[in-house]
């Protein structure tokens, strides 16, 4: 939905700059979340009136409320026209609509019924401009004044129209930021994070540790038998299996609160957990195998398991923690375990340990592991 991928200082700058380019006291951007068929209000900015909040998170009105958001917008579209804004103000007290309302293509007699709004939040008038996003109503900009200033005019009307363009721009821009944002920590096929969100969330939940003991986790898991299926079904096969799994680790993730699941790169997956003990990420870990060895295709998978809850030593890097779930994953693989191995559990002579200390010369460090 476009209003989750939109900046909320972003928004808040957009109805302050239009609150005060207007004259007004207060403003408003809502956007039209189609599939519930309501308005939302996302930002208000100004002189708020009581149970009005900057950031609502559950300020909505239903659409049939406010039928120009479907209709009137709708036809000025499909007329291959803008929707351009108007105004509508309080009238009196006891009329159920507005007194008097007007806008470039002329909303029904009487308005379109916010008049008792007006009145309810001690305002006067406010004018109303649709924000047009791709082609289609994406939400509106509202701005009003107080009862004793002078009412919004034409001019005000076709302003406000300028000014929601410009909001739709800026709009739209912060969405392809936010989409690029996205594909640059996303792992287009599974829809995971990928290697480079992993290495910064790392880092970030180390630093936590080493500030203030804060447990961290990292189960590392190798898919097994996806190249025998690459080579004997296809890889458009494979990709369905990497899919799947992908699926399975997300549920399993969901275990964790907070956990962080991504695919590292080939058959290659990780789980981070920030804050669990130790047997509940293991926990996690003995289900994402259970699940994964049901799977119709494949051989199962490999997990290895570190976490600084465990006898694994100091961990003052990413790296290290890395290295050593890499470790009990590789162990986990040789062995062809059916259930995790977690760094450390066999005492100080525990070969993960070991393995993790030595690791190979030369080359990536993980790749170094794998072919070794």
């Amino acid at each position: 939905m476009a209003a989750a991928q939109t900046g909320p200082e972003a928004l808040r700058a957009a109805a302050a700059g239009a609150c005060r380019a207007l004259g007004g006291v207060f403003a408003a951007i809502s956007v039209w979340e189609r599939e519930l068929g309501r308005l939302r209000v996302l930002v208000n900015v100004g002189e708020l009136a009581s149970g009005e909040e900057e950031f609502p998170e559950d300020e909505t009105y239903p659409v049939h409320e406010f039928p120009e958001i479907v209709e009137f917008l709708h036809e000025q579209g499909a007329d291959g026209g803008e929707p351009n804004a108007w105004v509508e103000v309080a009238g009196e007290p006891g009329a159920d609509t507005a007194s008097a309302a007007y806008g470039p293509a002329g909303p029904p007699p009487g308005g379109w019924g916010r008049g008792a709004a007006l009145r309810r939040r001690g305002r006067g008038c406010c004018v109303i401009a649709p924000i047009v996003l791709h082609g289609r109503a994406w939400g509106e900009l509202y701005v009003a004044r107080p009862a004793d200033e002078p009412v919004f005019g034409p001019a005000d009307a076709s302003f406000a129209t300028v000014l929601a363009s410009v909001t739709a721009a800026g709009i739209a821009q912060t969405e392809r930021l936010e989409e690029a944002r996205r594909l640059a920590f996303t792992d287009p096929l599974t829809g995971l994070a990928n290697r480079r969100l992993v290495d910064l969330r790392l880092d970030e939940a180390v630093e936590r540790h080493r500030a203030d003991g804060t447990v961290v986790s990292l189960v590392v898991c190798d898919l097994n038998g996806l190249k025998r299926v690459n080579d004997s079904l296809g890889h458009a096969v494979g990709d369905r299996l990497l899919e799947r799994f992908g699926s399975l680790l997300s549920l399993c993730g969901a275990m964790l609160p907070g956990a962080l699941v991504a695919r590292l790169g080939g058959d290659e997956f990780c789980m981070l957990a920030v804050g669990p003990p130790p047997d509940e990420v293991v926990r996690a870990a003995e289900e994402l195998c259970r699940r994964a060895t049901a799977l119709e295709l494949g051989e199962g998978v490999a997990c290895g398991v570190a976490s600084t809850g465990e006898r694994i030593g100091p961990v003052g890097s990413a790296r290290r923690l890395f290295r050593l779930a890499d470790a009990a994953q590789y162990r986990a693989k040789a062995a062809r375990s059916r259930k995790p191995v977690v760094a450390g559990r066999e005492g100080p002579d525990d070969p993960v340990l070991r393995l993790a200390e030595a690791p190979p010369e030369g080359g990536p460090e993980r790749r170094r592991f794998r072919r070794d």
